[in-house]
């Protein structure tokens, strides 16, 4: 009788080759969910970056209290705290006991409070854009592998032409023309607007690759026995598709999803870096990058902090989802 993958990641674990006797027994009777989450549990990797990545997104839900307890605002400038050349009083760009990173060279504003809301924004638009990129790579992908025919090549084809156009001329060329059809060049982008068009621009372009990888998983599935007898039960597209396909998939869509999450939180700061991105006002990790670069010399804590920010959320993103892959995987030693 032919297993479904989810059965078969949990017959796979317990027959795992060099287990003791008493561990296999301990493994009966438990669900596919329950194995991830032991491995995960087990997993150094994965619990260090999980506990990093809350801490991160504790700090971007919690940014309008952590802003009414520093008492500082994101745009609240300091110029009084500034020489005649618009660089910070003090040592280390101004670090003080009332401002924990210092002040931004020229303007005064907090770096540690922009900061945080700079991770409110990275993992807003990060988050957005991969659940929609999810969801219709899910949906294209998970229709062109069991219908298969005419459908599949008109989804295949139009895959392939999102995969030909270059992401970042597309999104240099698209991104301002929006704001322009919009709002005049000199009006100013509105917030939400400005997150709106990155999503769809990240959205445009993100869901080839899962499309790409259901339809491989769903076209290996559909001739198994189990969807046969659904088949064969008289079971309706909507049921065959997310009732007996969906299930068996869900694992590569979790890695898919955990690593496009950190692959768009790097786009975000690019597109802010070529200041094409979200306005200044906004604060953003690209942003502030860029404006660092020419204090390197004179006040190199300026791109300290928010550089070592982004790469320790995006590190943790990426381990965790390495981990998370191989706690999915049941031929995985770990």
């Amino acid at each position: 009788m032919s297993l479904s993958p989810v059965e078969g990641t949990a017959l796979a674990e317990i027959e795992s080759g060099g287990a003791a006797a008493g561990e296999q027994q301990a493994m009966v009777g438990r669900s596919p969910g329950q194995l991830v989450r032991s491995r995960l549990r087990n997993d150094r990797t994965a619990l260090v970056s999980g506990v990093v990545l809350v801490f991160f997104v504790l700090l971007a839900i919690g940014a309008p209290l952590v802003q009414r307890l520093y008492g500082v605002s994101p745009n609240q400038q300091f110029g009084d705290l500034l020489d005649s050349t618009g660089m910070p009083l003090g040592y280390v760009g101004g670090i003080s006991g009332d401002h924990w990173f210092g002040l931004e060279p020229g303007l005064g504003r907090d770096i540690f409070v922009r900061m945080i809301y700079g991770i409110r924004t990275s993992l807003l638009i990060a988050l957005g854009a991969a659940v929609i990129t999810t969801t219709i790579g899910v949906v294209l992908g998970i229709l062109a592998g069991y219908l298969g025919g005419v459908v599949d090549a008109v989804i295949s084809w139009i895959t392939d032409v999102a995969l030909a156009m270059p992401f970042l001329i597309f999104a240099l060329a698209v991104v301002p023309t929006f704001s322009l059809r919009f709002y005049g060049p000199r009006d100013e982008v509105p917030t939400w607007f400005a997150v709106t068009t990155l999503i769809v621009v990240f959205t445009a372009f993100g869901w080839t690759s899962t499309a790409r990888l259901v339809r491989g998983q769903v076209v290996s599935l559909r001739e198994r026995e189990f969807v046969e007898a659904a088949k064969a039960s008289g079971a309706g597209l909507g049921h065959m598709l997310f009732r007996q396909l969906l299930p068996n998939i869900w694992a590569p869509v979790l890695v898919s999803f955990s690593l496009l999450v950190p692959s768009y939180v790097t786009s975000e700061a690019a597109l802010s870096f070529l200041g094409v991105g979200l306005p200044e006002s906004v604060p953003s990790f690209g942003r502030m990058i860029y404006r660092s670069i020419d204090y390197l010399q004179t006040d190199a804590a300026y791109v300290f902090f928010p550089g070592i920010t982004i790469f320790a959320l995006v590190l943790a993103f990426n381990l965790f989802g390495d981990a998370l892959r191989d706690a999915l995987d049941p031929k995985s030693s770990r």
